[in-house]
């Protein structure tokens, strides 16, 4: 992996942890229990390249975690790695249930309506503490924005890059 955004993004390094250059981590992820079998990860660097590590500990602290990499064994070295984001390989992920679908999988899909019109790309999707929103960058430079749930999604095509959508009549009215 040559550049960090091939990585799934599943934490910050938020500062060193102790003295042997043990780290403590912000999850990003809704999965915490990765945490414990984490073998290798991939922390970004400047630039926006990836850095592979091995894992040799990790164990949870106060709500979050820390993370003990080989051949960083002190304060100074876990320091150089202080806000940096925490990422793993695609294949590490766990497998969805079918029509489940990872965040990451969804952006730069191409959105569609029924028809088949092409509505943009989707940008985003937005956590709101409720049902996630797609946010749909339009052709038309307009911004859809459309809940992640079933009356709202008729199709995923993640091998066709296509994503069919049941357009709310005002948002429809709006567009022409």
């Amino acid at each position: 992996m040559k550049a960090f955004a091939e990585a799934i993004t599943i934490g910050r390094l938020i500062r060193p942890q102790g003295r042997k250059g043990e780290l403590l981590i912000e999850p990003l992820s809704d999965r915490p229990e990765r945490f414990y079998s984490l073998r290798k990860v991939f922390v970004e660097t400047a630039g926006g390249g990836a850095r592979e590590f091995a894992v040799t500990d990790c164990w949870p602290h106060k709500g979050r975690f820390v993370i003990k990499f080989a051949g960083v064994d002190s304060i100074d070295a876990a320091e150089k790695l202080r806000g940096f984001l925490l990422g793993i390989a695609e294949a590490e992920l766990a497998p969805l249930p079918p029509g489940c679908f990872y965040h990451h999988q969804l952006r730069g899909l191409r959105a569609q309506d029924g028809s088949g019109r092409s509505l943009g790309s989707v940008r985003n999707v937005l956590e709101t503490g409720g049902v996630p929103v797609l946010e749909i960058a339009g052709d038309d430079r307009r911004e859809l924005l459309l809940p992640l749930a079933e009356p709202f999604i008729a199709a995923v095509d993640l091998e066709a890059g296509t994503l069919t959508v049941v357009v709310p009549e005002a948002e429809r009215e709006a567009a022409r």
